[in-house]
């Protein structure tokens, strides 16, 4: 298992597949996932030839149970411990709801300035900021994060069936078909983790404002996001985000769920190679 220690003494562990000498595609999990949750793309990409690297946020999956430094500047700092040492460049990083946020976060204050990046993809991304505050009217309102640590202090493991089960691969929606599969998979990545990281990571996916990360990421950057998205709707994220960003662009899915990455692996996938190459 490959691991590396970051400076206050935390395991992260990385998985790093396919050619040493291919463009590397970097993917930050969402909350409260593991590597794992990019199954569906890291074989489409490594059968495409690419290099694909995936890290375990601290306190989830494989790395570290510690109970300190779950915030955006440690994720950030954690991911570029893992990437320095593997001594990436040219990279394409792409993240998926916090893990979106924690590649902002990295792009803009490591990556970018070492000239280690070459794009940028954020699927149902947290950036700007989700929660509800006087200059982001727009947020959802802090009861909602309040009642995702009463659920998860209540019972983790039932929580960590009703989610996916629900709203997350929109499976609650009038004739969607729940796959047991997706929902025991999301269940398995979640229980790995620490309850008090993943309690933690709450308020740093929700809380986290992003807007300066935002301004100052030049590379070229694709948005993507479902229009149905149940847990971070669109119109606070994806529509905010593009006016912030130099050099971006909006891909809007109609109907799609937050986790359209593996429910929609197909369209996603091609969508992704699309930017990746062009």
């Amino acid at each position: 298992m490959s691991t590396i220690t970051t400076t206050d003494g935390v395991e992260i562990y990385y998985n790093d597949l396919g050619p040493a000498d291919a463009q590397p595609l970097v993917f930050h999990h969402g909350w409260p996932l593991t590597a794992d949750d990019w199954d569906a793309q890291t074989i489409f990409f490594l059968n495409k030839g690419y290099r694909v690297i995936a890290t375990d946020r601290r306190g989830h999956g494989r790395s570290s149970q510690v109970g300190a430094g779950h915030d955006m500047d440690h994720y950030a700092a954690d991911a570029r411990a893992v990437f320095e040492h593997l001594d990436l460049k040219n990279a394409v990083h792409i993240g998926h709801s916090t893990g979106g946020g924690q590649a902002a976060r990295y792009v803009a204050r490591y990556g970018q300035p070492q000239d280690r990046v070459a794009k940028l993809v954020l699927i149902g991304a947290v950036p700007p900021l989700m929660v509800k505050t006087a200059s982001n009217p727009g947020g959802l309102p802090i009861e909602v994060f309040d009642g995702l640590r009463k659920q998860l202090a209540d019972n983790r493991s039932q929580f960590y069936v009703d989610l996916p089960t629900g709203p997350f691969y929109g499976f609650n929606r009038p004739g969607a078909k729940p796959s047991q599969a997706m929902i025991q998979n999301w269940w398995r990545q979640g229980m790995m983790g620490g309850a008090k990281a993943q309690y933690d990571g709450i308020k740093a996916f929700s809380e986290t404002d992003f807007t300066e990360d935002l301004k100052v990421i030049d590379v070229p950057t694709l948005v993507m996001h479902g229009d149905d998205d149940q847990i971070v709707p669109i119109g606070a994220s994806a529509h905010e985000s593009i006016k912030l960003l130099k050099n971006g662009t909006l891909k809007v899915y109609e109907k799609f769920p937050h986790g359209m990455a593996t429910t929609h692996a197909d369209v996603i996938n091609a969508d992704l190679l699309a930017f990746i190459k062009s």
